[in-house]
């Protein structure tokens, strides 16, 4: 068998109903990026950005999102496959986890956890919180802020992603457009040390060049169909 590193994107969770937030002008919700999305933004205005991630969260918590069958599949094949089968998802919501992966490595933060700037702590939050919420562990109010990675800011766990990708024969990207870095970095690297590369996904990406073997279509088909193949070495 192999070790096996699994890069997915937001093309994984489209088919569960989770709505994008971005219109075709490049706004989330009538706002600019850099307005929700960064350090600067918050300092600016923390409400706004308080509102705009409990939005989200209302959203992923609701009945009207599930993991579907490219989350179960993956979850699949971490049980059943041998050797390593390291997840690394861009995306902050916990649908591989409700689909049954463990160990999922969030390199962009989660969505339902806050982090608190006073203590550091990192805390389970389902509900919304603004800067009068109380942090679970130090219990102090002003300090918690959505538990996102936002741009300008270093992705999670690149120390443990990089060493994975290294070591691993097979790398796969699922659902990813290849534009945003350092995670469309990842194929090249995985090249870079002979591991065989897949590309799944609903159209080529950015990069898709660098893939050995790609797959085009809805998660929730080209997901299971290769997890079968990958079983079946």
């Amino acid at each position: 068998m192999s070790n096996i590193v699994i890069l997915t994107g937001a093309g994984i969770s489209a088919e569960s109903g989770i709505k994008t937030f971005r219109d075709a002008n490049g706004l989330w919700e009538d706002h600019r990026i850099e307005d929700v999305a960064s350090p600067e933004g918050f300092r600016r205005d923390p409400d706004t950005v308080y509102r705009f991630y409990n939005m989200r969260r209302r959203q992923l918590v609701s009945d009207a999102v599930q993991a579907n069958a490219a989350h179960t599949a993956l979850a699949r094949l971490q049980k059943k496959h041998s050797d390593d089968v390291t997840l690394i998802t861009q995306n902050i919501d916990d649908l591989h986890e409700r689909g049954g992966s463990q160990n999922v490595l969030h390199m962009h933060g989660e969505l339902l956890k806050a982090r608190c700037d006073a203590c550091r702590a990192i805390s389970d939050f389902r509900d919304d919180f603004d800067g009068q919420t109380n942090c679970a562990e130090c219990n102090s109010a002003g300090g918690l802020r959505p538990h996102i990675v936002w741009f300008g800011e270093m992705p999670l766990y690149m120390d443990m992603i990089e060493e994975k990708i290294a070591a691993c024969d097979v790398f796969v990207s699922i659902g990813t457009s290849g534009q945003v870095y350092p995670a469309a970095g990842f194929v090249a690297m995985a090249r870079h040390f002979g591991a065989e590369t897949h590309e799944l996904n609903l159209e080529p990406s950015a990069v898709s060049h660098h893939f050995d073997y790609t797959d085009y279509g809805p998660a929730t088909e080209v997901v299971p169909r290769w997890v079968d193949r990958m079983l079946g070495r």
